[in-house]
């Protein structure tokens, strides 16, 4: 299929250099490389800037109400787990008054693509801090800088058991595509957080790393069952050190030294895969920030367990029909 078959015919309103375009079009390429049809996909949203996208995608979709793409995602493809269910949303809509939903349909693993737009602002609302807003930042409501601690969404996503966590760059489309296919391919709840630029209220919140000049520099783009290198002579990698203690930290190393770890996206322990997904937050740049997919790792799908179930209880029932059923239970007249 070509990413053309899923441009819908509305105006996008993003506004100009706003990193929500080039994950417009990385989701447009996924899908036609996924190549589930479109009148089999489906996109749903809560508000904001992000969940614009169910008007852009020429798919089924629905723009919900805020912080609840997740509910009716999850609703989506429980009742019809044959379809494709994406889900858009943003730092505020779902960290924030979706973050109720956003852990649950994590830990049940329902079998969803959410995509994780991440501007580190409310950007359709004019400018408040969100959820993953650095402590001390400056907004419109935050005039003396916000005192709150952020969320970083990998934490969240293992916290809640997740299955599958990617991260990318609006300006690293091949990594972007990437990642979005390998979510769909995986059977369960897949997280891709997508750092994008807002130019109007936040413009450069993520130029430490999506700078073309020190991109290679300060992030390492992991695939699975190859060596964490990186660098823009590839010269740097990823080891563990033991010498500080009891708990392992990870340290920046030669790329030809023997310690340099091979990524390894599927084993169940999280423990590695949470410490890489911790890597160069808050700016630092002492260490890289991991982009691609961290964790990918198979797990019974929510949907797919609820379908099974209801399935075996129809098999041992004597009532086929929800007349049948109606009928079989007490009833008398008024």
């Amino acid at each position: 299929m070509e990413a053309s078959q899923f441009k819908s015919n509305q105006y996008v309103k993003f506004c100009p250099g706003c990193g929500d375009h080039a994950i417009c079009m990385a989701l447009q390429k996924a899908m036609a490389q996924v190549s589930v049809p479109t009148h089999q996909t489906v996109v749903i949203s809560g508000i904001g800037c992000s969940s614009r996208m169910p008007h852009y995608l020429n798919t089924y979709g629905f723009n919900t109400i805020h912080g609840r793409g997740g509910a009716i995602a999850t609703g989506v493809k429980t009742s019809h787990p044959e379809l494709s269910v994406w889900q858009m949303t943003g730092d505020g809509d779902c960290l924030a008054i979706g973050g109720n939903h956003f852990i649950h349909e994590l830990r049940r693993n329902v079998d969803l693509n959410i995509c994780l737009f991440n501007n580190r602002i409310y950007g359709l609302t004019k400018g408040q801090y969100s959820p993953t807003s650095p402590k001390g930042f400056v907004s419109k409501s935050s005039p003396f800088g916000t005192v709150e601690r952020p969320f970083i969404p990998a934490e969240l996503v293992f916290g809640a058991r997740g299955t599958f966590f990617a991260r990318t760059l609006d300006v690293d489309m091949p990594t972007t595509v990437d990642c979005m296919v390998q979510g769909h391919q995986h059977k369960g709840a897949s997280v891709i957080e997508c750092l994008v630029n807002c130019v109007i209220f936040n413009n450069g919140t993520h130029n430490w790393i999506a700078d073309r000049e020190m991109r290679a520099e300060r992030s390492i783009v992991l695939k699975h069952g190859e060596k964490m290198i990186f660098g823009k002579e590839k010269d740097k990698g990823l080891a563990l050190d033991y010498s500080q203690g009891v708990i392992p930290q990870l340290i920046v190393v030669s790329a030809d030294d023997e310690r340099v770890l091979t990524h390894d996206a599927t084993t169940p322990d999280p423990t590695l895969h949470r410490m890489l997904a911790m890597m160069g937050q808050e700016n630092d740049t002492t260490q890289p920030i991991a982009l691609g997919v961290i964790r990918n790792v198979e797990e019974e799908a929510y949907d797919t367990a609820v379908n099974q179930q209801i399935n075996e209880v129809r098999e041992k029932s004597k009532a086929k029909t929800f007349d049948q059923l109606t009928a079989s239970l007490e009833q008398w007249e008024i």
